[in-house]
């Protein structure tokens, strides 16, 4: 039963991203990068004093929202930098070689388009109840009240797609690398750690988004910091040979690498392939699923699209490009190994004693946290459909699924949430491709209150 599971969705991944859908993907974000001016890269600098610049102001804005502006990047970052950043990139290095990484940047550079997009316009349709303040927001809303009601069927496609990729992407996926994680580490049975993990998970998410927020802020920013100085450290160790780390990444990106070692090489297709799915694994750019929590900023549209720029700069330009370079300069590649034992393996070898255990802590508190946001996510996306109702039974499926995922084979886990991801992307991509108009005359009417 369960190799016909696997077939067929080895069949159906093989669909959804083949190429038509690595085109609609990142044509999406360079036609909202044409539409709306180049915004992402010309006004950069703008977008950091609208966004993190605004931490160290006393100017703040104040919008009818459920959490900060920064609470709700800080929920968004936990849910994109997770396992993708340490095993997803890992992965698509050992698969597609060292040019998988030009690929993730493409999609990272592009991505910041269709993040400010996503994240602008789940601000700009979202809902809040009168009486009970509770908002609601993302994909599902600005297809509906955006597009129009007779759109209402491609919103509840994705709410339903968005629901279950949640059990892929934010749980499963998650819980079985910190799981695995534990039992290299210390020895510790993966159905320990799946329990440790539900008990964890559950005490925050049952508390609702606040909850996640104030947890979000607080173990986001610690994590990232430790493990970019951890890996900036072993980068400078090795600065002699940085050109030539980038000199393999752009030679690789359109000319096939051979086997050495325990590397059995890869060609150009794998290449996109891999850089481009792990990209979007990593920064979600396209998913659309961080406009259900960007929506609940006390914010406006634009400037709250501002801050998910920087949300996809830092996941894949910053965090992903770190663990690449790490693993391309330690030579680690040619072991043969894969996922987060490369990485691990790449720190170990470059930094004995503490490299290991910078890796370790850090896939546990990144799956931790994006296990938190993807939680939330998937409740948001069914109570659209099902209603309140959903909301608990929602949430112990997901903690269910947690415990099943830590005791459950990787392989499985991170090819159906390949899939899962990419179906989600597409009712999201056709809503940001229809609704450009819209949010390039939010972008003018900004700069022209700007200017």
């Amino acid at each position: 039963m369960l190799e016909n599971i696997m077939a067929f969705n080895n069949w159906l991944n093989s669909v959804v991203w083949g190429p038509p859908f690595m085109i609609l993907l990142v044509g999406t974000g360079l036609y909202l990068t044409f539409r709306l001016g180049f915004f992402q890269f010309l006004h950069l600098g703008h977008a950091w004093n609208q966004s993190f610049g605004r931490l160290f102001s006393r100017s703040k804005v104040e919008e009818g929202g459920a959490i900060t502006s920064f609470q709700a990047v800080a929920s968004a970052m936990a849910a994109t930098i997770g396992v993708g950043n340490i095993a997803g990139v890992s992965t698509a290095i050992a698969l597609g070689g060292p040019g998988a990484v030009f690929w993730m940047w493409l999609t990272a550079l592009v991505g910041m388009a269709t993040k400010f997009g996503e994240a602008t316009l789940g601000l700009k349709y979202r809902v809040i109840d009168e009486e009970t303040g509770e908002v609601s927001g993302g994909v599902m809303f600005y297809i509906e009240r955006g597009l129009g009601p007779r759109w209402k069927w491609l919103a509840v496609t994705y709410g339903l797609l968005a629901g279950l990729a949640a059990f892929g992407i934010g749980c499963m996926v998650q819980a079985n690398t910190a799981a695995h994680a534990m039992e290299t580490g210390f020895n510790v049975p993966t159905w320990v750690t799946g329990v440790v993990i539900v008990l964890l998970v559950g005490m925050v998410i049952l508390g609702g988004i606040k909850r996640i927020a104030h947890t979000a802020q607080a173990i986001v920013p610690f994590m990232c910091i430790v493990y970019v100085l951890g890996a900036l450290i072993i980068i400078v160790l090795n600065i002699d040979r940085l050109g030539w780390a980038f000199g393999q990444i752009f030679y690789h990106a359109f000319n096939p690498v051979s086997a050495t070692g325990g590397f059995a090489g890869a060609g150009v297709a794998a290449a996109i392939r891999y850089g481009i799915a792990r990209g979007i694994f990593s920064n979600e750019a396209g998913l659309g699923a961080s406009s259900i929590v960007h929506a609940q900023a006390r914010n406006t549209p634009v400037r709250q699209g501002m801050w998910a720029i920087w949300e996809t700069f830092i996941d894949t330009l910053v965090v992903c490009t770190m663990t690449a370079l790490v693993v391309i300069l330690s030579g680690a590649l040619e072991t043969g190994t894969t996922g987060a034992e490369l990485v691990s393996t790449a720190f170990n070898d470059s930094l004995p004693g503490p490299g290991g255990y910078i890796v370790l802590f850090g896939l546990l508190f990144f799956s931790y946290s994006t296990m938190l946001t993807w939680g939330f996510y998937g409740e948001k996306s069914w109570e659209y459909i099902f209603g309140h109702r959903i909301i608990v039974p929602y949430r112990i499926l997901f903690l269910c699924f947690l415990f099943v995922g830590a005791i459950g084979g990787l392989v499985a886990i991170w090819d159906i949430a390949d899939t899962l991801n990419g179906l989600m992307a597409i009712p999201n991509l056709i809503a940001l491709i229809a609704l450009a108009g819209v949010l390039a005359k939010e972008k003018n009417a900004y700069l022209r209150k700007q200017s």
